[in-house]
């Protein structure tokens, strides 16, 4: 981490002095609306962290105090700056390192223990619609691996509502997450939210490349199943198979089928073929390959079949993709 941020960052803050000087308790009237703030709920209030229209805000994680259990009306990412912090989410304990990334959605239920004075981590507020831009950046083509992991946040899922990634050696996440902190450090998050939007979108294509990072409640095995499965299609879709992943697994291809089509409405047939066909128009786009080379190389070894398989998903022939391109 850049030691100018953490120099800006590491300060005791007005809210951590009181707590130095002996307040037991977290200001409730700093995350809680005025008719919560004296009652026992314990939904932080989007209003109270951010304020003035703002979608998106960040502030450093509160140390030296227990921060009772809470949920938020919003979505929360956790970047861990230096040293450590424990959360208790849903019921479990995650440690997060320099460099983890912790993402909740709004149904999260989550406790945080005492952190120490170099236990830096950085929290971001974000309202949902925050996403539109960032996610627009994700359509380019059709992702099930993209869909299902914006699902996991912005949508209530019953097994598990957060996730959690290792990336502390991945350099272009850690780049991505200071320049976030930049862009937020000291001016109005307003008039940087196109940039922080454009920021989010570059971070969510780069951890597409790293789902084996990943981590998942231990009660979600749909999730754990989920990102295995739409990784195995992402990067072995030219001879992928639902008994070949389900032997790697030790699952039942008849449960796997159900799980897939509860999370994604689709079947593996279809979520295969869609990214067969995605592969095959960039490739049709970008290069001169033949197109009897074209279907070989995404999956289909009948020439013809991928011909009909195209113009029915696609609405044109191959040759006409190619040429209008």
């Amino acid at each position: 981490m850049n030691k100018k941020i953490l120099e800006i960052l590491s300060p005791i803050t007005e809210e951590e002095e009181a707590i130095l000087g002996g307040e037991e308790h977290i200001n409730r009237n700093l995350y809680y609306s005025d008719e919560k703030a004296s009652s026992p709920h314990d939904e932080i209030d989007s209003s109270r962290v951010l304020q003035d229209g703002k979608l998106i805000d960040m502030r450093p994680h509160v140390r030296f105090i227990h921060f009772p259990l809470h949920t938020h009306n919003y979505v929360e990412f956790i970047y861990m700056c230096q040293g450590e912090t424990t959360h208790i989410i849903d019921g479990q304990r995650i440690v997060l390192k320099e460099g983890d990334l912790l993402f909740m959605n709004q149904h999260a239920r989550q406790e945080i223990l005492p952190a120490g004075e170099n236990d830096i981590a950085v929290n971001f507020m974000i309202l949902p619609e925050f996403f539109d831009t960032a996610f627009s950046m994700l359509e380019k083509n059709e992702s099930p691996l993209r869909d299902f992991l914006v699902s996991c946040l912005t949508k209530k899922n019953a097994d598990g509502n957060f996730l959690y990634f290792k990336v502390s050696d991945i350099p272009q996440i850690q780049n991505i997450m200071e320049n976030m902190i930049w862009n937020m450090i000291g001016t109005d998050s307003t008039d940087y939210q196109s940039v922080n939007q454009v920021t989010i979108g570059l971070l969510f294509l780069n951890l597409l490349k790293h789902t084996e990072s990943i981590g998942v409640s231990r009660t979600s095995y749909d999730q754990e199943i989920m990102f295995k499965l739409l990784r195995y299609i992402d990067t072995d879709y030219r001879d992928a198979s639902l008994s070949s992943f389900s032997g790697s697994v030790g699952e039942d291809p008849y449960v796997l089928s159900r799980i897939i089509k509860k999370n994604t409405g689709s079947t593996f047939k279809e979520l295969l073929q869609s990214k067969r066909l995605n592969k095959a128009q960039e490739l049709l786009k970008n290069t001169n390959i033949s197109i009897a080379d074209i279907s070989v190389m995404v999956g289909y070894d009948n020439t013809s079949f991928f011909h009909r398989l195209f113009r029915r998903k696609i609405g044109c022939s191959p040759r006409d993709f190619r040429l209008n391109s």
